[in-house]
């Protein structure tokens, strides 16, 4: 992995050595987010036949036929549940779609829940049974993952530690299993993904089975990002920094085409984009408005309405 953009041992901070070791860790993730927007996470304790078990059905899925796949799709959901086809989703402001199909995992909750109306229910593929235990299992450690880091960075930023945790515990989260099907055409203006911000929180992805995600640094250069097996890379969405007024930057990134044969096999990759519960109300934290950097935001947006706004700007609805 590049030594530009940290990677750090979460265990420093849910088991730390010493409390003077879980404030570094503390100071040093904060760090790293000020300055990239990302950090890898390793010594997360999700096991790795745990996530080869997940991918294992994923694929499966993915190379079920065309009109198979399709049954699972739900026209005018925006992809919220289910499958999206290859060709649908487009990096805002871009004018080619990328070159990619995906499924939605979401929490499941009951159907009595306040946000039942915006968080449909999950649907599994049929002709996968081992989708759904594995898929959702994946699911649950990211979500939990996916706290702890939260609740670093609330320290980090002079919140209470556990300041997020009763404003994500029914976040509409997803699991968004990919699938980049081989390139088969020379000089195509179509990439992987376009470059783009996540629209959430903070974004989880794990286990990324092929080099291509690129990080766009301060100064714009591009910079690669390919980790290792047991890292799990974690990155600011544009919630999260609107919330901590820029503080936290929700950086630009993409997934460039390979060259060459590269282009010529499938990648797969799973990202966990772990959302705020849907009435949670985005307005700027007092804390992180001084006289260098003003309230960015003045009108307060809920997580549900930021969300069908992007949405609609990426295509998907």
């Amino acid at each position: 992995m590049t030594s530009r953009i940290p990677t750090l041992d979460i265990r420093r901070f849910t088991d730390p050595q010493s409390p003077a070791d879980r404030d570094a860790f503390v100071a040093e993730l904060g760090a790293a987010y000020r300055q990239w927007g990302f950090a890898g996470i390793n010594g997360h304790g999700i096991a790795q036949d745990e996530i080869d078990a997940a991918y294992a059905a994923f694929k499966a899925f993915f190379a079920l036929p065309e009109d198979t796949k399709k049954k699972y799709h739900v026209p005018g959901s925006g992809g919220a549940r289910g499958y999206t086809p290859f060709g649908v989703e487009t990096a805002k402001g871009s004018k080619h779609f990328d070159l990619k199909e995906f499924w939605h995992i979401g929490r499941e909750i009951p159907d009595d829940s306040q946000y039942r109306d915006v968080m449909p229910p999950n649907l599994w593929p049929e002709e996968v049974p081992e989708f759904r235990e594995h898929g959702y299992r994946l699911y649950q450690r990211l979500d939990a993952l996916g706290s702890q880091v939260l609740s670093a960075l609330a320290l980090h930023i002079g919140l209470p530690e556990h300041f997020f945790a009763d404003k994500t515990d029914n976040g509409n989260s997803i699991l968004r299993p990919i699938h980049y099907p081989p390139i088969t055409a020379d000089d195509i203006p179509n990439v992987r993904a376009g470059a783009h911000g996540d629209i959430n929180f903070i974004t989880l992805l794990v286990g990324a089975s092929a080099a291509g995600l690129e990080v766009q640094s301060h100064d714009g250069e591009w910079v690669p990002f390919t980790s290792d097996a047991d890292t799990i890379v974690v990155n600011i969405g544009d919630m999260l920094q609107r919330l901590t007024n820029h503080v936290y930057p929700s950086t630009i990134h993409r997934v460039v085409n390979p060259p060459g044969e590269q282009a010529r096999k499938p990648r797969y990759s799973v990202p966990f984009f772990l959302h705020p519960n849907p009435d949670f109300l985005i307005d700027v934290l007092p804390m992180t408005i001084t006289d260098d950097n003003p309230s960015r935001y003045p009108e307060p947006i809920t997580a549900h309405g930021f969300l069908e706004e992007r949405l609609r700007e990426i295509k998907l609805k």
